[in-house]
């Protein structure tokens, strides 16, 4: 097997770990008792996707989203390091996602007897999922080196600053002061910064 191989089979192999992850991980969730409306969750839902595809896919049909953005002649300084941070950023949401434990929700949503989880990597950030989706979508994309792991980047920071907008006001109606204490001490999705 050549390193490009490799490569090719750990990105792939990285992404379904997560799946299958959060699929076990979303059975035995407390009941939704708010959600966000419709029209915005498929939206975010098709930024997120596309971001995904744009990544996975090995046909792009717009040549120049395939044009490499970082230098070719050093692939294997870009795959190292996108293959670390891909592997961290999974790695953080899964985490994340452990913490969670049932307050978890495959959409913004706020369960019935809602906990507000400030424990693990929630002490550093508030959403902790993104950021290490974020970082995730990231390292793919330097792996990749081409405008069209730029493009998912953008995308995928699109859907989640319109999640955390939509779930950052569901926890400051849902837990009032103590949200709102908690916000001012910790950044919302890089510790130290945003």
């Amino acid at each position: 097997m050549n390193l490009g191989t490799f490569y090719k089979y750990y990105f792939y192999g990285i992404w379904l770990f997560l799946i299958v992850i959060w699929l076990v991980l979303a059975r035995n969730v407390k009941v939704t008792v708010e959600r966000q409306p419709a029209l915005p969750r498929l939206l975010n839902l098709v930024f997120l996707y596309g971001a995904a595809a744009l990544l996975a896919g090995p046909f792009v049909p717009v040549p120049w989203l395939t044009t490499r953005v970082l230098p070719g002649s050093h692939w294997r300084l870009w795959c190292a390091l996108g293959a670390a941070l891909t592997l961290f950023g999974v790695m953080f949401t899964v985490w994340a996602r452990i913490c969670l434990g049932r307050n978890w929700s495959s959409v913004a949503a706020v369960k019935s007897n809602h906990e507000l989880v400030t424990g693990g990597p929630y002490r550093w950030v508030r959403h902790p999922i993104y950021s290490g989706l974020i970082l995730a979508f990231v390292g793919t994309a330097v792996a990749i080196g081409q405008w069209r792991g730029v493009l998912a980047v953008v995308l995928s920071l699109v859907a989640i600053a319109q999640r955390i907008a939509v779930e950052e006001r569901f926890m400051q109606r849902e837990f009032g002061a103590a949200y709102n204490a908690y916000a001012k001490r910790v950044h919302a999705l890089v510790p130290g910064l945003i």
